[in-house]
């Protein structure tokens, strides 16, 4: 798949990249390569074949749900600049 030099010049604006036009032609050439692959793998048979969620089918053996640190909530409050019943308190970033 042969990709324009306009279309190129479009996605970098779109994705806020600056490209170089010495490098536009590789660009190209290295994104036609991976669109070339898509194709490809879009071409396969998959037929009969069952999705797998990992390709692993592995399980995560999980810790316990328990406290393992004393609450020192307090302790970090006490040096927070300020605070109000037990949250701290930030300023507002968002009108």
């Amino acid at each position: 798949m042969n990709i324009e030099r306009q279309e190129i010049e479009k996605l970098a604006t779109l994705a806020r990249i600056a490209i170089d036009d010495s490098t536009i032609n590789e660009v190209s050439q290295r994104l036609s390569s991976v669109l070339d692959l898509v194709d490809q793998l879009q071409a396969v048979n998959t037929e009969g074949v069952e999705a797998m969620s990992h390709p692993m089918q592995a399980t995560q053996r999980l810790r316990e749900d328990e406290v393992t640190e004393i609450n020192q909530r307090e302790a970090f409050q006490a040096i927070a600049p300020e605070t109000e019943d037990g949250l701290f308190l930030v300023p507002k970033v968002i009108e």
